[in-house]
């Protein structure tokens, strides 16, 4: 097996970093994982180790306000112009062009950015629970889509974006919610579905203005009181420790710019020709697709789109690591099968016998 080596890339004038693992052969096809919030590099260990198996140069960066990589509690930092920014220093200190994105949550609006941005660097697109065409449009990409028969407009004029909403108008006091106890917060998002949420009822979310954080709790569950985590206790310890090292601050002030990234990323050319993959999670209440009109955007702008489910909540590549790496795999070989390692020298034919 590869070992999973460090890097870092310097930007902007040498004044901000992106640390990212790099693992796989240095000259296997490559592809770029990009968390959300609030995860970092070490998450997509499962992936990694996957794809440089069988022979993909795989990296993962700790996103900027996160984990090694530069965290300054400067709010500008985080919109998507200054990330997309440190991505093309991410590709660039590869050596490389292009590369297939693959993104979950916040960090689907950053692929779905560099596909708007710099549709030449991407060979092909991955988004997990949050489509193309929403979050990187600001709150015209999303909000529209609520569904009002769920939310009604006059109690929940945000939906299930309410707790986006919080951000904007209370930041300070919801950053300090996670950040007094760490730990737990992310031993709890790391949690393993047990339940099949009531889709037909307000999610916990579309109430944070008014009641907090998970449904008024003073303070995040203790890890004491939590079940056991869907990722490995290595991945849990190093990732709860890259949290602590950052605090919540930095990967939150991404939600401080829904007008700025809305005014970079709108206005262009939105149609995409490179394969795309969308992955539903069956249980995502919040980035809910499999009922809800959240696609449309993205069904409209992407010319060869395949779709597939995995059974598991928001974090499903936390939860569900050999569901998803085969949807991934299966997309590549057969979406991009000039991409597969080891493609262009193998000869492989196929021959279709007349019976």
């Amino acid at each position: 097996m590869s070992a999973i080596e460090h890097h870092e890339v310097t930007y902007a004038g040498d004044s901000k970093k992106i640390h990212y693992l790099a693992t796989g052969p240095t000259d296997g096809p490559l592809v770029i994982f990009i968390h959300g919030w609030p995860a970092t590099a070490i998450t997509w260990k499962a992936q990694l180790e996957t794809f440089a198996s069988v022979g993909f140069r795989a990296i993962a960066p700790d996103m900027p306000g996160y984990g090694q990589s530069t965290s300054r509690r400067v709010a500008d930092d985080y919109c998507q112009e200054a990330i997309v920014e440190g991505m093309m220093a991410l590709l660039a200190d590869t050596g490389r062009k292009a590369a297939v994105w693959i993104g979950h949550d916040w960090g689907s609006g950053v692929t779905s950015s560099v596909a708007v941005q710099h549709p030449e660097a991407v060979k092909a697109l991955v988004s997990m629970c949050v489509p193309y065409s929403t979050v990187e449009l600001g709150w015209d990409g999303f909000l529209p889509f609520v569904n009002r028969e769920i939310y009604p407009a006059d109690e929940y004029e945000y939906g299930q974006w309410d707790y986006m909403k919080n951000y904007e108008e209370n930041f300070e006091k919801a950053v300090a919610w996670f950040d007094s106890d760490i730990a737990g917060v992310c031993k709890a998002f790391a949690q393993k579905t047990t339940t099949k949420p009531d889709r037909k009822a307000p999610n916990p979310l579309s109430k944070v203005r008014k009641i907090g954080w998970m449904n008024g709790l003073p303070k995040p569950p203790s890890v004491d009181v939590l079940g056991p985590a869907a990722i490995p206790d290595d991945v849990l310890e190093s990732f709860t420790k890259d949290m602590q090292k950052t605090g919540f601050w930095t990967g939150s002030a991404y939600y401080l710019h829904h007008k700025r990234n809305a005014e970079y990323n709108g206005g262009r050319d939105r149609k995409l020709k490179q394969p795309v993959l969308f992955v539903h999670a069956q249980w995502d209440l919040v980035c809910e697709t499999k009922e809800s009109r959240l696609m449309e955007g993205m069904r409209e702008a992407c010319s060869n789109l395949t779709e597939v489910t995995v059974d598991a909540a928001h974090f499903l590549y936390f939860e569900k690591p050999a569901e998803v790496n085969a949807a991934l795999l299966r997309f590549l070989v057969q979406e991009l099968p000039d991409e597969w390692p080891g493609a262009s020298e193998s000869g492989y034919t196929k021959t279709k016998a007349v019976l």
